[in-house]
């Protein structure tokens, strides 16, 4: 058996390449599935063999004990998790799309004082496979984990080179849609309130912004930061009309922060939408219950988690399965603007 150079472990990827095979092949001869053809399984033991492949604890206990148990990890703070409306909607959708199958949810709030006590429970043979889901979701410091456990993330990395597997939505062309609305109803010095820079969503939402401003020929030079929270919005919101008092309309990250914006419209005189338009993304329970009604950019934040539990499901089954999945975003139009 000759091994590989370069001192790693050899992968499960590096036998499927080295068989010409696909990654959920190799899977399925580890897992001593019968719709695997003999040749097939003949070529990938023998790729075993020459890579010396030892399947990992997580891949053993597929093929003879698996725990039916499905781990959804958010690494964010309690405090945000039981706040934040689109955290209950992702859980929502992952129980939904688990209901009919026979794998029980785990919910792990990532331990702030301890990090790794996550991963070595996830690593224990305690479940067959995760979610990982975070506002952050540039943080993908799980990936490491997807070669000993299946393992799926909400939302794409921030750097867009990762090759695991991920559900988003589409957070710039829901920006782009937000942000023409204004435009469409005569707003002529419109900002922004964006999310952070470190996660995609806050990235995508702000690109989809200056896209549809610059396109129809305004400065989208008002630009204000927030970090998702009701407080954040009122402070940004501040700001944008220190900066410039003229402000027509204001394209908010979020239903949250957009409800912090349009207290302080209303504290400085303003009225919503007569002097100023204003449109959310969520379209969650603060939307619903805003006063005036709050234009939004829905995301379905209940198909994500639910796309998220299938696609994960299909990867520990040793189904193929795509990469990566955008979902759609819509306005919804309300009396905010």
């Amino acid at each position: 058996m000759t091994g590989i150079s370069g001192g790693g472990a050899p992968t499960l990827e590096m036998v499927a390449a080295h068989a010409g095979v696909s990654r959920a092949t190799v899977s399925r001869v580890v897992n001593g599935s019968t719709k695997v053809s003999p040749d097939v399984v003949e070529a990938v033991q023998r790729s075993i063999e020459e890579l010396n492949y030892v399947p990992n604890r997580a891949a053993r206990s597929l093929a003879s004990r698996r725990t039916q148990a499905i781990a959804l990890i958010v690494p964010e703070s309690s405090a945000r998790v039981f706040d934040d409306p689109f955290f209950a909607a992702i859980v929502q959708g992952v129980a939904m799309a688990l209901s009919p199958t026979e794998y029980t949810l785990t919910m792990m709030l990532e331990s702030e004082a301890d990090p790794d006590k996550t991963r070595r429970y996830l690593l224990g043979g305690n479940v067959d496979g995760a979610l990982v889901v975070s506002h952050h979701t540039g943080d993908h410091s799980y990936a490491h984990l997807s070669r000993s456990l299946p393992l799926v993330f909400g939302g794409r990395p921030l750097d867009g080179e990762s090759t695991e597997y991920t559900v988003d939505v589409d957070n710039e062309h829901g920006a782009l849609l937000g942000s023409q609305h204004l435009v469409a109803r005569g707003r002529t010095r419109p900002a922004t309130i964006a999310g952070p820079q470190d996660m995609p969503p806050g990235v995508d939402r702000l690109r989809g912004f200056r896209r549809a401003v610059t396109d129809a020929g305004l400065d989208a030079d008002l630009v204000e930061y927030g970090d998702f929270t009701p407080a954040s919005g009122a402070e940004a919101m501040r700001r944008l009309l220190a900066r410039e008092p003229g402000i027509d309309g204001v394209f908010v990250a979020n239903d949250q922060m957009a409800m912090g914006a349009i207290a302080v419209l209303a504290e400085s005189g303003r009225t919503v939408p007569g002097d100023v338009s204003v449109v959310g993304f969520d379209d969650d329970r603060y939307a619903a219950t805003a006063r005036p009604a709050l234009t939004t950019v829905r995301q379905p934040s209940h198909e994500m988690g639910a796309e998220m539990a299938r696609k994960l499901v299909r990867l520990i089954e040793g189904q193929d399965i795509e990469q990566a999945t955008v979902l759609p975003t819509e306005l919804v139009v309300r009396a905010s603007s």
